[in-house]
């Protein structure tokens, strides 16, 4: 009887913590998937001479972006980046794009950088990408259009480009660097003791894909552990119209920085 009573009491314990801590998680999960670092006011994004910073205003905060702008572009690369650091780490490498003759558009999400305010849903999330890029796109109307994310943002990204194609106008190129299926896929192998409700940005990327139209280029390192490439193989499969560059030995973090990266990317915007 004792021992009966002493498990149930154990049993009601570990249920207490660990509901306990799938109520931390769902209430508190931004701590776990955002990694912001802050910027001063007056502290430069960047220094080139061909690049500016501006806002925009959305509801409970401001976005900051960056924005190189070339004399006679082919077209504009809009950029969503990864979940940690800001603009400073991200809006970085440009020669390339000045080489390809193409713009580049980034932004901070909320809380990142510049911009103000704090990310406290996908919706907020989708709504926030879409307004910085209504902000620019009336620029390069007639112009090459590439929309591309990185880790967190290809999920955003094709979720952009989707809706772009559901609106007649494709993109020209979508690109996703170490993407997911789903953020809520992603969880279910990095935390599987976590029920999939709990997740508040299931980042639904495979729905995305299959509504993409025209080229769609992804870019995955074979020894990322983070996101393992099974994910970009699964999202290729999906598209009407993919390519998967594998990038050997590349992992999460470093992808960017192979050869077989820039290549890829300067012939794919060669191409349009």
């Amino acid at each position: 009887m004792v021992y009966a009573m002493f498990s149930a009491a154990v049993l009601l314990a570990i249920g207490a913590i660990y509901a306990g801590a799938v109520g931390w998680l769902y209430f508190r999960q931004e701590r776990l998937l955002f990694e912001p670092d802050k910027l001063g006011p007056d502290e430069p994004i960047c220094n080139d001479p061909d690049t500016s910073e501006f806002f925009v205003d959305v509801p409970g905060a401001r976005l900051s972006c960056a924005h190189m702008r070339l004399p006679e572009p082919r077209g504009v690369f809009f950029f969503l980046h990864g979940n940690s650091g800001n603009l400073k780490k991200w809006f970085v490498d440009l020669e390339a794009f000045r080489q390809a003759n193409f713009d580049v558009v980034m932004f901070d999400y909320r809380g990142f950088g510049k911009s103000s305010g704090e990310i406290e849903s996908e919706e907020q999330l989708r709504a926030d990408v879409e307004a910085v890029w209504n902000h620019v796109a009336p620029m390069y109307a007639g112009k090459r259009v590439v929309i591309s994310g990185q880790s967190l943002g290809t999920g955003l990204a094709a979720g952009l480009a989707a809706r772009l194609c559901s609106d007649g106008h494709a993109p020209d190129l979508t690109l996703l660097v170490s993407p997911y299926s789903s953020m809520r896929a992603l969880a279910g192998e990095l935390y599987p003791w976590v029920p999939l409700q709990v997740l508040r940005y299931p980042l639904h990327t495979l729905e995305h894909a299959a509504k993409l139209l025209g080229p769609v280029m992804l870019i995955h390192g074979e020894k990322d552990e983070l996101i393992p490439i099974h994910h970009s193989e699964q999202l290729v499969s999906a598209m009407r119209s993919a390519h998967l560059v594998r990038v050997t030995g590349a992992g999460h973090g470093d992808v960017h920085q192979f050869p077989t990266v820039r290549k890829a990317l300067m012939s794919a915007l060669g191409r349009l």
